[in-house]
């Protein structure tokens, strides 16, 4: 005689379903509650419901530049789109890359279409430009006083070549409070100063003192703590004319003189760290012309005073860096200082990116009015609710009493579905869109199917003459491997959809995805143990007509229990 087996549940056992149910009750309100406490307690609407314009931009390289189309000048790029983006003033834009070379840009509502096309279609412009004066971002406390010189500014970092220099990053560690410097060279551009005196030797003529005036005025009402400023200081302005700049984190604010180089003149830019001082640094090497310019230009600055001495690396309009020169350089530079992996790796990107002969062709340009959203949202979620009316209309008059089973997990379902998109807004960034509101929509039918198979898989157990208990048990090992496999190829095929599309396509992938995995999580921790609750319930394991598990109406097979039959059951009472 075998030895029973210990310590393992017979296959088809009932397990503990009370665990199951408790543990999807505390998923539910964990959710929940992560929404309220949040402050996010409705998805977050695409730019098709909410309104506003979705461009689609597809990277175009130049002949022989094809491996410029990568993950890091792509990367680089969405970066600059988004400041340029939100110096327009924009808030909760969106700008991401999707596949190889596609970057959506995707702003709300309340924007200028024509400028927002504008901005993110063009090409970034690098520029190398002397520093001709400097100060704190904030605007000057009193507009009619000249800018007097000052002490160099503590904090600047240092950069060198094959000579050496002194660059000090402004997007990562512009120096606070810096003093404004004057004293222009009359070799580059006028004096920005209140009241300029020209000089009887200088052939400056009227227009340059008024461009001075206009500089000195522009100056000293700049104020680089608006990202809109920011933007809009140097605006329009032509690569020979100077210009007033902020650096990229508004800190300090600049006078600056015409383009000495371009993005062009770099042929190529690193991040790494530096063998004598173990810092990170970053490497730039310029193409032959290039290295010419840069000589030429490092010699004249080399032989001014500080902040003259200074050239800033432009990008955009916004200051990424403003390194100081102390002597003559050539074909490579580096530059160092208060850089991390993050910041210096950022600065190479950023030359490197302007170096590029990297386009971007605008494939489609859509706006949407939130009216006209609404209007397809109302009509999408009327085609749902007929949907689900129809699925519920069918499992009641097929299913009867297990229809309370599907109904209810489907009302579960809804519910995590719905938690999970608000929560993935703020999370993520994901916005509900049409397509995903369609992807919900067909998730319904994929949900009710595997109800289903699970109900048809008990109604094939009880037509071979099993009872409810067991035949609840015994059809789940069947109807578990048909589930999982179903939706092992919706979210397979969920999953490629997703890869290979681009744009608003995705939606409907990705919510297709997740409601497939919700629909295993319902199956295995909801429907399961309702109906193993249910089958000890008297309506439905005596077989109610109502209960969709009648015997006979499902033509079980006799006998639907073990029983004498009345010619061999005994006669004498005592034999009985």
């Amino acid at each position: 005689m075998a030895a029973p087996n210990k310590g393992r549940r017979p296959a088809g056992a009932p397990g503990k379903p009370g665990r199951s149910l408790l543990l999807i009750l505390i998923a539910m309100v964990a959710l929940g509650g992560g929404m309220f406490l949040g402050g996010h307690t409705t998805p977050r609407l695409g730019i098709d419901l909410a309104g506003g314009t979705s461009i689609t931009l597809k990277a175009v390289p130049q002949p022989g530049k094809q491996n410029a189309i990568n993950k890091t000048n792509m990367d680089t790029a969405v970066s600059i789109i988004d400041r340029r983006v939100n110096g327009m003033g924009v808030s909760e834009a969106e700008v991401q890359t999707q596949g190889n070379d596609n970057i959506i840009v995707n702003i709300p509502k309340g924007t200028n279409s024509k400028e927002a096309r504008d901005q993110v279609g063009t090409t970034a412009q690098l520029y190398f430009r002397q520093v001709l004066t400097e100060a704190a971002g904030s605007p000057t406390a009193n507009p009619s006083a000249t800018p007097s010189p000052s002490a160099t500014p503590s904090g600047k970092s240092t950069a060198k070549s094959t000579g050496s220099a002194t660059p000090s990053p402004t997007g990562s560690s512009t120096p606070q409070g810096r003093a404004v410097t004057d004293g222009l060279k009359a070799d580059a551009t006028p004096t920005p100063s209140a009241t300029p005196t020209p000089s009887a030797s200088s052939s400056a003529s009227a227009a340059d003192a008024a461009t001075a005036a206009k500089l000195q005025k522009d100056f000293t009402a700049l104020d680089c703590s608006s990202a809109a400023a920011r933007t809009a200081a140097g605006k329009g302005a032509l690569p020979t004319d100077p210009i007033v700049a902020c650096s990229q984190d508004g800190s300090a604010k600049y006078v600056l003189g015409p383009a000495e180089l371009s993005g062009t003149d770099v042929d190529s830019a690193k991040a790494a760290i530096s063998q004598q001082t173990a810092a990170w640094v970053v490497n730039m090497d310029f193409t032959g012309k290039g290295s010419k310019k840069f000589q030429t230009t490092t010699t004249k600055l080399s032989k001014a005073t500080s902040p003259q001495n200074q050239f800033a690396i432009v990008l955009d309009g916004l200051v990424q860096s403003a390194p100081s020169v102390s002597t003559t350089l050539s074909g490579s530079a580096e530059i160092s200082g208060s850089f991390d992996q993050k910041s210096a790796q950022s600065l190479a990107n950023v030359l490197s990116y302007g170096a590029l002969p990297l386009t971007f062709h605008e494939e489609t340009a859509t706006t949407v009015s939130a009216a006209l959203g609404g209007q397809q949202l109302e009509a999408g979620l009327i085609a749902g609710a007929i949907g689900l009316a129809l699925v519920i209309i069918y499992l009641v008059a097929y299913y009867r009493g297990l229809a309370a089973i599907a109904i209810l997990s489907l009302a579960v379902s809804g519910i995590l579905t719905y938690e999970i998109m608000t929560l993935l807004g703020p999370g993520i960034g994901f916005a509900l869109n049409l397509p995903a509101v369609c992807g919900a929509i067909v998730a319904i039918g994929i949900t009710a199917d595997s109800f289903i198979v699970y109900f048809e898989r008990v109604r094939d157990e009880i037509r071979h003459g099993r009872t409810l208990r067991p035949a609840v048990e015994r059809a789940w090992p069947r109807a578990r491997r048909t589930i999982l496999v179903s939706d092992f190829v919706s979210f397979l095929a969920a999953a490629v959809l997703y890869i290979v599309t681009v744009g608003k396509v995705q939606g409907f992938a990705f919510t297709l995805g997740l409601t497939t995995l919700l629909d295993v999580v319902v199956v295995f921790l909801f429907t399961k143990p309702v109906m193993t609750l249910m089958a000890r319930t008297k309506f439905f394991s005596s077989g109610h007509p109502w209960s969709g598990l009648d015997p006979k109406r499902l033509g079980a097979k006799p006998p639907l229990r073990r029983t004498r039959s009345a010619a061999s059951a005994p006669t004498d009472p005592k034999e009985a």
